[in-house]
């Protein structure tokens, strides 16, 4: 039995401590919030369910994340099954998601240019089958200059606040789907609907979303909440927190990797040249608003690609569960925008969209996306080498800096966790 200091109680450090504390292991965690969940965590608002950081649903294609995640549940009893009902308002009408299976229920004028763009890719691809060097390129070589500007470029600007094409392309593997252009092609014109992708169809707890999710992780787990990191030591091959006498083996760490040089004593991070790599990493918070729908729709997701407004997506989080809403026949959603806004910028931007929506709550999470540029994976890792030498171990979204959903997060733990 070894002893686990686990900074954080998001999905990676209970996760992780759910899968060590099965082995023996002796757990605990450290959490600077009153609740556990992380970017999961959920509030009630007027008796509304508030997804603080996004709309969180879970599914895998991995067999080990689905029996070890319903190891813990019952997925008959606790959950709903849904389906995705994503769409995208394009000019004011709902196409289909992902746009490159639904070109049909676009204009013929860039219908035809989309099909121009296809096939010279087509050719482009067969005679020479260039790597794309960033995100931005990648999208254009996969996609076309047409579906390119209407879509891709605006849409994922807003999300990640940047220039896509300095923006790694590693970090898409698994988080998009990657079509053919033949089947592009043959699911446009028989108009078949998208199974391949891991959320296509979801999980939902019956009752408080994700926050449940996170409350079931953390129960019979030892967590100290309220609990600041201030500083971790490292003395004869034992870890200690905050200056406590309190000895660990191991130190797993979810927090900003950014900020972890400021808590090592300096002898200990001056041995890793890393550190210095790492600390202009980009990343970027989110705002949104909590609103009531007063023209309510069936759709789960709705994106935003649209550069005259600002927010991003419309989550329809209402729509995932009826104990969601304080009011059976009322619905609400989430309306999320990238970056830092006011309460009164949030509500001049919501009067733009559909549905006659009312804003009841707003939240600002100041770090959610996470940005990689070509070196990121490299220095993360060398660095993760490196630190695990001394039982030190970097985890989650912010420690490792990926961009790790729910499943993602609970297979990475499993990878790197499980006997």
């Amino acid at each position: 039995m070894m002893r686990y200091a686990i900074i954080g109680a998001g999905m990676a450090g209970l996760s992780a401590g759910n899968i060590l504390k099965e082995q023996g292991h002796e757990i605990k965690i450290f959490e600077q919030k009153s609740v556990p969940g992380g970017l999961i965590s959920c509030d009630r608002v007027d008796g509304n369910l508030y997804h603080k950081v996004g709309g969180h649903v879970f599914n895998s294609k991995h067999k080990d994340v689905l029996e070890w995640f319903f190891g813990k549940f019952d997925k008959t009893q606790e959950f709903l099954e849904a389906k995705r009902e994503a769409k995208i308002l394009f000019n004011d009408k709902y196409i289909g998601y992902p746009i490159e299976n639904y070109l049909y229920q676009l204009p013929h004028n860039l219908l035809d240019r989309i099909i121009d763009d296809i096939i010279k890719l087509i050719q482009e691809e067969q005679e020479n089958n260039i790597k794309s060097e960033n995100f931005g390129q990648f999208l254009k070589k996969k996609f076309g200059s047409t579906l390119f500007d209407i879509y891709f470029e605006p849409y994922n600007k807003k999300i990640w606040q940047c220039n896509l094409n300095n923006v790694a392309v590693e970090w898409l593997e698994g988080k998009l789907p990657m079509p053919n252009y033949k089947e592009m092609l043959i699911k446009s014109i028989r108009r078949e609907e998208e199974e391949n992708m891991v959320h296509s169809k979801f999980f939902y707890p019956k009752n408080d979303g994700s926050q449940f999710i996170a409350d079931r992780l953390a129960q019979n787990m030892n967590i100290e909440y309220n609990k600041k990191i201030i500083r971790l030591d490292y003395e004869n091959g034992k870890w200690h927190v905050n200056n406590s006498s309190e000895k660990f083996d191991f130190i797993i760490y979810t927090g900003d990797i950014r900020a972890l040089k400021k808590k090592l004593p300096n002898w200990f991070y001056n041995k890793f040249t890393e550190f210095n790599l790492l600390e202009n990493l980009q990343s970027h918070g989110t705002s949104n608003a909590l609103c009531e729908i007063n023209k309510p729709n069936n759709f789960s997701w709705i994106y935003l690609p649209d550069e005259n407004v600002k927010p991003h997506r419309i989550i329809n989080t209402g729509n995932f569960s009826t104990t969601n809403n304080s009011e059976k026949n009322k619905r609400t959603c989430i309306v999320e925008f990238s970056g830092k806004l006011s309460s009164d910028e949030m509500r001049s931007e919501i009067k733009k969209l559909p549905g006659e929506l009312k804003p009841i709550a707003f939240h600002h999470e100041e770090n959610t996306y996470v940005i990689q540029d070509k070196n990121t994976r490299k220095n993360v890792k060398e660095l993760k080498e490196k630190l695990k030498i001394h039982g030190f171990y970097l985890h989650g979204r912010f420690a490792e800096w990926e961009y790790y959903n729910m499943d993602t997060i609970i297979k990475a733990s499993l990878d790197n966790f499980s006997l």
